[in-house]
């Protein structure tokens, strides 16, 4: 089984080392880092690369693809390449899934269209204008989609689909032996737990951030 992790510059890196984490788990999982070019990608705050190993052209089919969010995401939602690569990739697959401002990507390849997928809370509203039906919950399945909401979630979306893959023993054996066992100092994980002046000034921000 291939599965293909895109990178991009300036992706978020718990978006695409998180399901990695979980999805190299699987029996027979062959996890290959996937760019436009080979070589090292920087993420979002240029002091982390990872290697994408392989080409576009050189993985036209894995059976699972996986797409990280990040700030890089804006400038990829008009590069041919990589939606050309994602569509291919798409039409052969038998899971293709997001986490955070991914689904971006994945809604404009078209991949999205009339389904329910969710986002980072401050891109949730964005899938709508790709046909996409936006929901705030942290992992969103439809038919062979499934999307993470934002960077942590990607953990869940990876064990959601080992279960998915391996069934729910596995699934349970891969979140006990990597001791996913989330217990936050603070409950503010989410734009509805979330002091409300956190949740304002982060919305305010991202009107010049997300575009």
């Amino acid at each position: 089984m291939q599965i293909a992790v895109l990178l991009f510059d300036r992706f978020t890196a718990l978006d695409a080392v998180g399901p990695y984490e979980v999805l190299c788990r699987l029996p027979g999982a062959e996890v290959v880092f996937v760019a436009e070019r080979p070589g090292p990608v920087a993420n979002d705050r240029g002091q982390l690369s990872l290697v994408a190993t392989k080409s576009f052209d050189e993985v036209p089919a894995p059976d699972v693809v996986v797409v990280p969010g990040g700030p890089g995401q804006s400038d990829q939602m008009e590069n041919e390449a990589l939606l050309g690569w994602l569509r291919t990739a798409d039409a052969t697959s038998t899971w293709t899934t997001s986490v955070c401002t991914g689904s971006l990507l994945l809604a404009a390849a078209g991949l999205l269209k009339g389904r329910e997928a969710t986002s980072h809370w401050l891109a949730l509203g964005m899938l709508r204008s790709f046909g996409a039906e936006p929901t705030g919950r942290r992992v969103v399945t439809d038919g062979k989609y499934v999307t993470a909401a934002g960077v942590s979630s990607g953990i869940d979306m990876g064990l959601t689909l080992v279960g998915r893959l391996a069934g729910d023993e596995h699934a349970q054996a891969v979140q006990l032996l990597t001791e996913y066992d989330p217990q936050p100092p603070y409950d503010a994980g989410s734009p509805e737990k979330a002091p409300a002046h956190l949740v304002e000034e982060f919305r305010t921000r991202s009107r010049f951030i997300l575009r």
